[in-house]
């Protein structure tokens, strides 16, 4: 099965006159657990040292190695990093895909493909380079259940020398990526060596394109947004973590162990956090909560499913007011769905997750930055207005690689919120739990173990009244329900301000989140440049909504919400919130095939429904 789209590609390879620098999109179609992704690691990894903008996306199968995978290098001397719909090069390696993935491509693509496949039947519009991998292989020495292995490298070394990459970055690349294992490096620098020279021999360059260097790379990381969100919850003072394995959440809270081995152990060699894999789900939110409620800085990350399950301890948390996080790494669903595909599709069951009458803080990041920042943002948020918080990532930004700044130390002191010490008790003589003292609707709080007789009381989650007195007073019940609803309310000052691109001048306006930021990026430069079309663009980072999202959709007289599931869910969302007369002016966008969103499929349907 193929994962590319066939469409009109402007610059034909077959244009030799043409030279294309720095503006290309890869695809590597190998086999699960062949040892590619090393591989496509390392090439990704050379064009970034020779200082071109980049970005990396997996789409692997979600069950047994021996099935396809696809690897997608997109390099952007403009720095668009959505993924790109068009295939430039492919580099065709599965036999079982190779036909299908060839007849994809947009004429005058190039295919670098495995000799044995002879892919220069299928179509005559193309451009191939055919390279003897098996026979390469067998001459760089390795035994021969490694030869298998090192064709990947193989690929790598002669797509550098296609591209003008400089082979100097991909040795560096290589040893990098085999730094502990010196023999390993040895040899695929061997096998990438084999391909080049390959390359330079035999492949008569016929198509357009090449990696030149640049310096926009410079002083930037490659990182994963699971990896980023792990630091960053270790910055924001993560001292509790429980969870049960659940793809693509489960790199977060195993890159989070490494960091807290690493930086969370005492002199004396203790340990001064717990990271506990629970028997499901449901047991991992309650451990969260309890860990939460004792005090600690606790979270757990998951993905649909898990949320799904995690349904009825979360109404616990909002009833009886304990902070808690939780890292929402969407995949495709319902159900199993894809769960190595991408999306965002539980923001409205999350906005509501419990039976009841509840509603949830939720953060947006697109970056892998945002992934770092906004962790101290949600601990922050949960503690001060003592609720679950959750971020709401996806499987894009959590396993895929990204290019970015590194990050910021943290500067602002943590948000502990509204928590009675004993000197604290000794001064005001009582507290009730469920008070609204100060007109944000929080109460304060006390931890275990607080040392005077008024700081005990009761986590009820039955019906209570403002001591924290069990209570099935109609009007204590209504009181509370509208005080919990206050903070959420309060809240909406607190939480990340949205961004907002543009002269404010156009009729339309555009809102996303999350990872499809990117594509609106390049979207916007193209309704701009082809179009003619001027648009305002506005990105949510936030639930519940601030003013300024109100603001831009008053306006504007048509506003398009962009998102990656089936029943634009945050136009939805947007419009329970919104004045009902503004509700006509949205429209949805919606993207929801499990590849990230790209720019052309914004920018066509935009057009499609402005009638034009």
């Amino acid at each position: 099965m193929a994962t590319t789209d066939v469409v009109p590609q402007e610059l034909s390879g077959q244009m030799g006159h043409r030279r294309v620098i720095n503006d290309m999109s890869i695809q590597v179609a190998t086999v699960n657990g062949s040892g590619s992704q090393s591989s496509n690691t390392v090439l990704l990894r050379s064009i970034f040292q020779m200082g071109v903008p980049i970005s990396g996306k997996n789409l692997f199968p979600s069950n047994i190695a021996g099935l396809p995978t696809w690897f997608t290098i997109r390099a952007s001397k403009d720095g668009y990093i959505a993924r790109k719909k068009e295939i430039d090069l492919l580099i065709a390696m599965n036999a079982e895909t190779a036909q299908d993935d060839v007849k994809t491509l947009a004429p005058g693509a190039s295919v670098l493909y495995d000799e044995p496949l002879a892919l220069d039947k299928v179509r005559d519009d193309l451009i191939y380079y055919s390279v003897p991998y098996d026979k390469l292989a067998a001459t760089v020495g390795a035994e021969a259940k490694l030869r298998k292995l090192i064709k990947n490298m193989i690929y790598v070394g002669a797509a550098a020398q296609l591209l003008e990459i400089d082979f100097a970055e991909v040795e560096k690349a290589i040893r990098k990526q085999f730094a502990k294992k010196a023999k390993a490096a040895t040899l695929n620098l061997a096998a990438a060596k084999a391909g080049h020279d390959y390359a330079a021999a035999n492949l008569k360059k016929r198509d357009s394109f090449y990696i030149q260097r640049m310096d926009k790379t410079k002083g930037k990381i490659i990182i994963d947004g699971n990896s980023a969100a792990a630091m960053g919850c270790m910055f924001a003072g993560c001292t509790v973590v429980t969870w049960y394995p659940i793809t693509p959440s489960s790199s977060l809270v195993e890159t989070m162990i490494d960091y807290m081995k690493q930086y969370r152990v005492g002199p004396d060699g203790k340990a001064t956090f717990a990271i506990v894999q629970a028997e499901d789900e449901l047991a991992a939110v309650g451990m969260v909560i309890g860990a939460a409620w004792a005090g600690a800085r606790s979270m757990t990350a998951t993905a649909g499913p898990g949320i799904s399950l995690m349904a009825e301890f979360t109404g616990l948390a909002y009833y009886v007011e304990v902070p808690a996080v939780i890292w929402n790494i969407q995949r495709v669903g319902p159900s199993t769905g894809l769960p190595t595909r991408t999306a965002q599709g539980d923001v409205l069951s999350t906005a509501f997750l419990s039976h009841g009458d509840t509603k949830h803080i939720m953060l947006f990041p697109s970056s892998v930055s945002e992934c770092f920042t906004m962790a101290q943002d949600a601990f922050d948020l949960a503690e001060h207005f003592q609720t679950p918080v959750f971020v709401m990532s996806d499987l894009d930004l959590g396993m895929n690689n990204w290019m970015s700044d590194p990050f910021p130390y943290p500067d602002k002191p943590i948000d502990r919120g509204k928590v009675l010490s004993k000197a604290d008790l000794e001064k005001v003589g009582s507290f009730a739990r469920y008070k609204d003292v100060d007109g944000e609707g929080v109460g304060y709080r006390t931890l275990p173990g607080t040392d005077h007789p008024a700081a005990a009381y009761f986590a009820r989650g039955s019906g209570h009244n403002e001591k924290a007195q069990y209570s099935e007073r109609p009007d204590d019940f209504e009181r509370n329900m509208e005080r919990i609803n206050k903070k959420f309310e309060t809240s909406r000052s607190f939480v990340p301000r949205p961004e907002v691109a543009g002269g404010g001048k156009a009729e339309i306006g555009i809102i996303a989140y999350g990872t499809s930021h990117w594509a609106i990026i390049e979207s916007r430069d193209q309704l701009s440049k082809e179009h003619k079309l001027e648009t305002d663009y506005l990105r949510v980072l936030s639930y519940p909504f601030t003013r300024e999202v109100h603001d831009f959709i008053e306006r504007h007289e048509r506003v398009y919400v962009v998102e990656q599931n089936r029943d634009g869910q945050m136009a939805s969302l947007l419009k329970i919130d919104i004045k009902p007369e503004l509700t006509p002016r949205l429209r949805s966008i919606c993207h929801i095939h499990g590849l990230p969103i790209d720019a052309h499929s914004v920018t066509d349907e935009l057009m499609t429904m402005e009638g034009k």
